[in-house]
């Protein structure tokens, strides 16, 4: 099936070849990117940053945040079931903890365990754009971005409209005996509007969703509500506000601890709050200030009947007050701030903890000639239950005739342990280890990028080289899984990406992608008779395959993921969605896993056979 793919891919794209080749992707030139303080436009980036933005959202056979991320070339994506409701994210190879998750540059991750970390009050529709930083990225973030970070920057309304949107699909087929009656489906419903008041922007949106379970003891029910303000007190002086809260619930069965947590059920509700503000002190010189909060409780019940035994009640809370600054001269700019976490555990199974983070930061970015970019800075970073470290970084990019470029860069990382990893105590499954030390890293990369005519090219390597590798292991299978510092492990990658958009009249376009990424981990084990809880699950060979024809009000977009894991079976997974599209109304169908492909992402949870799925938007303005 794979080699007809490519065959089918290629002869498409040879048949459009000669077709008047015209730029109509998104344009991300104009993009400021806010992966750093210095916020730097899309076009200057020194380092391998992958954005996809509203209009390649609207494409893709998708419905959720995490759907959205399995279509990046390096992100892994593991979820335990459809709509969202628990999924593991990890960029490059790494693990899901050592990825840190942003919303519009606030640090959103969970500090109990990453698990949650994708937990999110964002809605589909919401998001203008996703950007994925990959490589350490603890020189703009400071600890847990060791392989790179993902920051969701949500729409800010200047127009004002009004959006609706209702899905509903089915597999068509039985559910398992002994959880209920009937076919698997499910379905959910998104509002959001957007208002301009005088000096003011407003967002709202909401959204709800609910599946009955493809398999016993999955069914799901998630909320979401998300508010955004924009305040402009005059024209030196901003104030923006955003909160937003979650609250899911879903059938656990094999979720963590299989096959033991069969019946296992489990509630999470996250609440965000922020509120920061932008002052342009003089022409040259910028200040924000912000402070944050992540409030998280989660209800695990390993008996969902019988919540007196066996039930781990989570209640975590991570405060957060920055200062960042910006000043621009001749010879470059400079940003520089400071920055304070304040992280603590209320938990039935994990005790009580709490510890504090601070962090300090300055970078630098300059062109030293013409062609030749810099940008380089380090973060200093104290931890009250590990004391001090600092992570170092430089980037160069060089821009040659013809439309390439080219990177170079290498930094320094690091991730503490999760309170989970710490404290856990989930026998006779896991159980957690409070001698952890925190993972430390350096990686080096270099890279070439061509971009022209509605072309795009990007090839790079990589080598990262992580000391106190932390897995969670066991000798033999009946002790529990526990997490260990291991050793030392090297990861060597190598990835491709190649996307073309192709106008063939005014009205028509066709788009093609191919993407690939091979991964080669070396781990060098104090033990090697250990047994490795994520060995199984991680990333050997990744590509990225679609294709997408737009005519007049039609779109058809057909994607294709094949994923090879280290010691799993590959597997193929098809995607294809046909929609119309009119002024004010759009409707869609999508197919999920066109080819009903068995297969897992996470442990021991199968993923959905063949899903199809109608939907409905309604928009007024944009």
């Amino acid at each position: 099936m794979l080699k007809q793919s490519f065959s089918y891919i290629f002869l498409l794209s040879s048949i459009f070849f000669y077709a008047q080749e015209t730029p109509v992707a998104e344009q991300l030139e104009e993009v400021i990117l806010q992966e750093n303080r210095l916020q730097i436009p899309f076009e200057e980036a020194t380092r391998n940053i992958q954005v996809i933005g509203k209009e390649t959202i609207k494409k893709l056979p998708i419905s959720s945040v995490n759907e959205a991320l399995a279509y990046v070339l390096g992100v892994d994506i593991r979820q335990r079931g459809p709509f969202g409701s628990q999924a593991d994210v990890s960029i490059d190879g790494g693990s899901f903890e050592q990825t840190i998750i942003l919303w519009n540059g606030v640090k959103i991750s969970d500090v109990q365990t990453a698990h949650h970390s994708l937990n999110l009050p964002i809605p589909l529709h919401a998001i203008e754009r996703i950007e994925i930083i990959k490589g350490p990225a603890s020189r703009m973030y400071g600890i847990n971005a060791l392989t790179g970070a993902i920051n969701i920057v949500t729409k800010t309304s200047y127009t004002p409209f009004v959006n609706v949107h209702a899905y509903g699909g089915s597999s068509f087929k039985k559910k398992d005996k002994g959880d209920g009656s009937g076919i698997y489906a499910g379905g959910g419903v998104e509002a959001s509007a957007g208002i301009s008041v005088g000096k003011t922007q407003h967002f709202f949106a909401l959204a709800t969703e609910k599946a009955n379970g493809q398999r016993y003891n999955t069914a799901s029910e998630n909320k979401k509500a998300l508010y955004q303000g924009n305040y402009r007190l005059n024209d030196k002086n901003f104030i923006d506000v955003m909160g937003g809260y979650v609250a899911n619930e879903f059938g656990a069965n094999a979720y963590y601890a299989a096959p033991y947590d069969k019946e296992a059920y489990e509630l999470v509700n996250t609440l965000v709050t922020s509120v920061g503000s932008k002052h342009y002190i003089t022409d040259n010189l910028i200040i924000k200030p912000r402070l944050s909060n992540r409030y998280n409780e989660d209800d695990y019940r390993f008996y969902r009947d019988d919540i007196s035994k066996a039930r781990s009640q989570h209640y975590t809370n991570a405060f957060m007050a920055e200062l960042h600054g910006v000043y621009t001269s001749a010879v470059g700019d400079f940003g520089f701030g400071y920055e304070a976490r304040f992280e603590e555990v209320n938990s039935s199974n994990l005790g009580k903890h709490e510890r504090e983070n601070q962090g300090w930061f300055a970078e630098y970015k300059t062109t030293l000639s013409d062609n030749l970019l810099l940008n380089a800075g380090a973060y200093f970073n104290y931890n009250t239950d590990y004391g001090f470290d600092w992570y170092p970084g430089i980037e160069l990019a060089y821009t040659l005739p013809k439309h390439w470029k080219i990177n170079v860069n290498l930094g320094s990382s690091q991730r503490i342990p999760s309170f989970t990893d710490l404290y856990l105590n989930q026998r006779p499954g896991n159980i957690g280890n409070p001698n952890l030390q925190p993972e430390a890293a350096w990686q080096y990369e270099a890279g070439a990028t061509y971009k022209a005519n509605g072309m795009y090219f990007y090839a790079g390597a990589f080598l990262r080289d992580i000391s106190n590798f932390i897995d969670w292991t066991r000798i033999v299978p009946e002790e529990p899984y526990q997490p260990f510092n291991v050793g030392n492990q090297k990861m060597r990658g190598l990835h491709v990406s190649w996307q073309q958009d192709l106008k063939i009249t005014k009205n028509d376009v066709f788009a093609y992608q191919v993407n690939y990424q091979y991964l080669s981990p070396k781990k060098e084990d104090s033990n090697n008779e250990l047994i490795s809880k994520y060995v199984l699950e991680s990333l050997k060979h990744q590509a990225i395959i679609g294709v997408s024809y737009t005519k007049n009000k039609y779109l058809l977009s057909w994607q294709n993921r094949w994923i090879k894991r280290e010691l799993n079976d590959a597997y193929w997974v098809s995607d294809i969605k046909l929609s119309y599209r009119m002024p004010q109304l759009e409707f869609y169908t999508q197919v999920s896993n066109l080819f009903n492909t068995r297969y897992t992402e996470a442990g021991a949870v199968p993923m959905p056979t063949r899903w199809v799925n109608l939907g409905l938007r309604y928009q007024i303005g944009l």
